[in-house]
């Protein structure tokens, strides 16, 4: 498994767990609850962001590896 596969799987699994995080943190009734899934899924959202530039880095350099 290449680099840039890893990188991908964990791209999906963090963007299938940050909508997990947005979906309970809007159904929570509680108001503290709400805001720590906001401060997670923010923090997520950085991650993401961070892998994401990443990703772009490794197709850059290996561009077999683009699309894959």
């Amino acid at each position: 498994m290449t680099v840039a596969s890893q990188i991908k799987q964990t791209l999906a699994a963090l963007k299938g767990a940050a909508a997990t995080i947005e979906k309970y943190g809007s159904y929570h009734p509680d108001e503290s609850v709400k805001t720590e899934f906001r401060r997670a899924d923010r923090q997520l959202s950085r991650m993401i962001d961070d892998l994401e530039k990443r990703l772009s880095q490794v197709e850059y350099e290996e561009p077999q590896f683009k699309g894959f």
